[in-house]
């Protein structure tokens, strides 16, 4: 049966769970004959809030997954257009989900407050692959007051040791042709970085495209602010911990919205937007805007995680592709900018009570974490996708790497169900990493000509490389986790609010002031006087603590 839910005009439906018949074709052990046979796959279905490209209904490796596992997903994602706090909140009114969904922090407590989730601890003991993704003590860290398990954050479980080539998080982006022109500088500083910006558009005011240039954008919209307000936390050498910086010693969280560096660095943005080094419309851009100004390729720099621009720029001219810098506010300060992987239990992929079939659904994902089907899902096909030589490398022929970069094979051709559970770092041999972009040498001989030169400039080979080595976590990392599950009936989640809104009121227009001082001036005694943000700090530093102590 096929029950439809209209969770949004202009996006697609979301059915619940149905069988369907899949012919499955069959070799016979003595003649070689094929017979067919009808094999029932469960079809869930799921609503994901990311921006990702849709695969192709009859996807090849989907299609095989489903064979050996008896299920399959309809994954539903969100166009760059809409809102997810909007569907979630239709869902709620409703009463009526899909079978999975995986909300962003601040939904996740919504649709629990709705009762949308079903304890997963209570039914998981069939299920060891589950059961045993996460130790006994980060399912503690998951758990829910009530004791439950409603959840499993899919991105936060490295096997062996992490094997990133990409740095997918916070940065100084700079175009690799940038950086070529001014003959791979050291760039350290914030005024090292928008010096190198000021010569290069001085030089080239106008793209290849025939379009000007932009030497610095900034998204600063409301739903995603923290290319604006965060870096000086990272200029200051602290990691992305979001919501406020940790003094190691004291274990005392820190506003880093008031410190002499976020004064520092706001004072340098005011003065690079009155050169014209910083696009003047940048307060005005919705995200969509902001990326297709990234996929002009006009862009040469800005702050942002490279996961939330990474679609825009994979468009990109390989010379206009970007290179993390570890810029920091003044010499002698070590960056922080690269983290070993979060555990971020703030949200995951729930079960919901609209499932009719929740064994079916938990086996599912138990199957999804076989080494057979993670090697499906990452790499693909052996000797299709992937070939493997004598030592049991795994590796790309150049017509398996032409096909791994081809958006349209990949629709057809790839199905990682990536917002569902997965192992990052080490395949589950211990002998190859867990995707071809992780593999060494498949990565680099991937890059291009303009980026190899670039990597050899500066004596690395990777992405990751052009930043210092990621420390091991504090017991407390990252804060912007916990801070996620705030709600406003706390005095500190309404600090958290409210320091939030003051921010995306006041920032931009400091920016913009024709008068700095006062500008900031005025903010500061806003910010003091309207945001409860010793309650806010002490709740951080309380669990900073209570981190540290278990």
């Amino acid at each position: 049966m096929k029950l439809k839910h209209n969770i949004q005009n202009g996006m697609k439906n979301i059915q619940k769970l149905f069988v369907v018949p899949l012919t499955l074709s069959l070799l016979t052990g003595c003649a070689g004959e094929k017979t067919s046979q009808e094999q029932e796959i469960k079809v869930f279905t799921s609503f994901l809030s990311a921006v990702s490209p849709d695969i192709n209904e009859n996807n090849k490796i989907q299609q095989m997954i489903a064979e050996k596992i008896g299920a399959m997903c309809d994954e539903t994602w969100i166009d760059e257009k809409d809102e997810a706090s909007n569907i979630i909140s239709n869902m709620i009114m409703s009463e009526d989900y899909p079978d999975f969904i995986y909300p962003e922090a601040s939904e996740y407590q919504k649709l629990r407050n709705a009762g949308a989730f079903i304890p997963i601890d209570e039914y998981w003991d069939d299920y060891p692959n589950l059961k045993n993704f996460y130790s006994e003590s980060e399912w503690d860290k998951i758990r829910d007051p009530d004791g439950h398990i409603y959840k499993i954050p899919s991105f936060s479980k490295c096997y062996m040791y992490d094997t990133n080539t990409i740095h997918n998080d916070e940065a100084f982006w700079v175009q690799v042709k940038v950086l070529q022109w001014a003959g791979y500088p050291e760039i350290v500083t914030l005024d090292d970085y928008f010096n190198l910006l000021e010569k290069y558009i001085e030089a080239n005011p106008v793209g290849e495209n025939g379009e000007p240039n932009i030497a610095y954008e900034i998204l600063a919209d409301e739903s995603i602010f923290f290319c604006l307000d965060n870096p000086p936390q990272f200029l200051d050498g602290y990691p992305n911990d979001g919501a406020c910086i940790v003094d190691p010693e004291t274990l005392e969280a820190i506003d880093y919205n008031t410190t002499p560096t976020a004064k520092k660095w706001f004072q340098k943005l005011n003065e690079e937007y009155h050169k014209g080094i910083i696009d003047p419309e940048c307060f005005m851009l919705s995200p969509n805007q902001y990326y297709d100004r990234i996929k002009s390729g006009n862009v040469l720099g800005m702050v942002d995680q490279f996961w939330n621009f990474r679609n825009a720029a994979d468009q990109l001219p390989d010379k206009c592709k970007y290179v993390p810098l570890g810029v920091v506010i003044e010499e002698g300060i070590e960056e922080h900018y690269h983290s070993q992987i979060a555990f971020d239990p703030s949200s995951g992929l729930g079960i919901t009570t609209s499932c009719d079939d929740v064994d079916g659904a938990l086996k599912f994902v138990n199957d999804l974490l076989d080494p057979e089907i993670l090697n499906l899902r990452f790499w693909g096909i052996e000797d299709e996708d992937y070939s493997v030589d004598e030592n049991g490398i795994f590796y790309l022929t150049d017509e398996q790497y032409e096909k791994n970069h081809d958006p349209e094979y990949a629709a057809q051709n790839r199905c990682v169900y990536k917002y569902f559970p997965y192992y990052w770092g080490m395949n589950q041999d211990g002998i190859n990493a867990y995707s071809p972009t992780h593999q060494p040498n498949e990565f680099y001989e991937s890059l291009s000509d303009i980026m190899k030169e670039c990597f050899s400039a500066y004596g690395v080979q990777t992405y990751v490389e052009m930043l210092n080595p990621a420390t091991e976590n504090a017991p407390w990392y990252p804060m912007w986790s916990y801070t996620g599950t705030f709600m406003d009936d706390t005095d500190y989640g309404k600090a958290k609010t409210d320091i939030d809104k003051m921010k995306f009121k006041y920032l931009p227009k400091i920016v913009m002031s024709d008068d700095f001082e006062s500008s900031w001036e005025e903010y500061m005694t806003e910010y003091s006087a309207n945001c409860d943000v010793q309650a806010y700090l002490d709740e951080l530093t309380a669990e900073v603590r209570r981190s540290v102590e278990k």
